[in-house]
């Protein structure tokens, strides 16, 4: 049986840009123009990687050029040993320049209007030059960028299932959702309201592969009850918030969000409690990845926020 060299050893940093480059542009002749290279330049690159891993990487098609399951291994970890490069020059000119650092996170809308904005405008309090950028989606979208070392981090409402063996989940506080009506609501005035009352009403829910429309359905089903078919599906604060004040229309939101709109005097929370969305928020990281000092300051402060903005499940927001 033969046995593949050592990658380390045989493939180059050239390679590895390449691979990410073809996989990238889906064409020779565009990775080729991507990188400032000629196409036998690149062809050549890759024959070389396929030769080195004994196995082909991509196929040839009339299209373009796809990965084969073996070539999106090599593309995957290409691009984590790519980004974890970039970091490290970040991280170098930041201690030559005294910049403070930069760190990139995730977050989901749980975490998007308290629990983050709080611990970031502590740390730039300690660290004034630190470059922040946030990335804000749900996990379908986050978890491939932290896999991929795009981002450092992500906050917000922790998936029911495991993300898997490469990512660790801290847990910072409890969470759960609310049914929120615009002030005024003709239903905020009826005594009594249970959820099958809302049946008929317009919602705005999560996106079907979000674990909290999941939550939100399981919570119809254990009231024995189908979910709404009158909805829109969306996580746009913005959309859903001017739906709600223009529209009458119903949404569900995560605590610390359905809490912030209240304060600002606009929207209701429904007394109706929603037990099958309680989770918890909490911070996920690459395992065993080392984390740049300014991210692990920001998780410092996250924490901290988190302690702050922590809502007793027990309680209704009104």
């Amino acid at each position: 049986m033969s046995q593949l060299p050592l990658l380390e050893t045989h493939l180059s940093l050239r390679h590895l840009k390449l691979i990410d480059a073809i996989a990238r542009e889906g064409t020779l002749l565009g990775a080729a123009q991507s990188v400032g290279l000629t196409q036998s330049a690149v062809t050549k690159a890759l024959q070389e990687a396929e030769a080195t891993t004994q196995t082909r990487l991509f196929d040839r098609t009339n299209r373009g050029v796809h990965p084969t399951q073996a070539g999106e291994v090599l593309v995957a970890h290409a691009r984590l040993v790519l980004t974890q490069l970039r970091h490290a020059g970040q991280e170098l000119e930041d201690l030559r320049s005294g910049s403070g650092g930069r760190v990139a996170v995730g977050v989901l809308v749980s975490a998007a209007v308290s629990i983050l904005p709080s611990a970031i405008a502590a740390v730039r309090q300690q660290r004034p030059n630190l470059a922040v950028k946030v990335i804000e989606g749900t996990n379908d979208v986050l978890m491939p960028l932290l896999r991929s070392g795009e981002i450092d981090l992500v906050i917000g409402r922790l998936p029911a299932l495991s993300s898997g063996s490469g990512i660790a989940e801290e847990v910072l506080c409890e969470d759960f959702a609310q049914i929120v009506v615009r002030r005024g609501h003709p239903l905020v005035q009826r005594p009594g309201l249970t959820l099958a009352d809302l049946m008929d009403q317009p919602w705005i829910l999560p996106r079907q592969e979000t674990s909290l429309r999941s939550q939100i359905d399981e919570g119809f089903r254990q009231m024995g009850l189908r979910a709404p078919v009158n909805i829109v599906e969306s996580v746009s604060i913005l959309t859903n918030l001017a739906l709600v004040l223009n529209a009458d229309y119903l949404v569900v939101w995560p605590v610390q969000l359905a809490r912030f709109e209240v304060h600002l005097g606009l929207v209701q929370a429904l007394d109706i409690p929603l037990p099958s969305t309680h989770r918890p928020i909490g911070i996920s990281t690459r395992r065993d990845a080392r984390l740049s000092p300014a991210a692990d300051t920001l998780i410092a402060a996250l924490r901290q926020s988190a302690k702050q903005h922590e809502v007793t499940l027990d309680l209704p927001v009104t």
